[in-house]
């Protein structure tokens, strides 16, 4: 059985899909990009764009009762994986404690932003 996970913290979906969904004890937070739930704005640079991508998918996991901790998997997108590698790294750092969630980094053809991650975590 699927519960649909909603919050204001984070941008509304633009889309026939939900900004999450807790099926069982897993958590799933579908492709989060770095708009500012209340302004619509979005910042420059790939550091402060992974920055509010995370504020996002940190926000949509804490309306499902869980926290950046519980994250197991993570999917990142790089719209210039080798130009922004470093910076997205370091911004990433800041929202995860080991033992690390295991990652796939991928670049991608996003349209006018320049980072998306979506998540999987398990609730205790």
């Amino acid at each position: 059985m699927k519960k649909v996970v909603r919050t204001d913290k984070a941008p509304n979906p633009v889309g026939p899909y939900s900004q999450g969904l807790i099926c069982g004890k897993r958590v799933y937070v579908s492709g989060q990009g770095p708009f500012n739930a209340e302004t619509g704005t979005k910042p420059e640079g790939v550091a402060e764009q992974t920055r509010q991508t995370l504020k996002n998918v940190q926000a949509i996991l804490e309306a499902a009762g869980a926290s950046m901790d519980h994250v197991v998997k993570v999917t990142a997108h790089l719209q210039e994986v080798t130009k922004d590698f470093r910076a997205f790294n370091e911004v990433y750092r800041e929202f995860f404690n080991e033992p690390f969630p295991v990652r796939t980094t991928v670049g991608s053809d996003l349209l006018d932003i320049l980072v998306e991650i979506d998540v999987i975590a398990e609730l205790d």
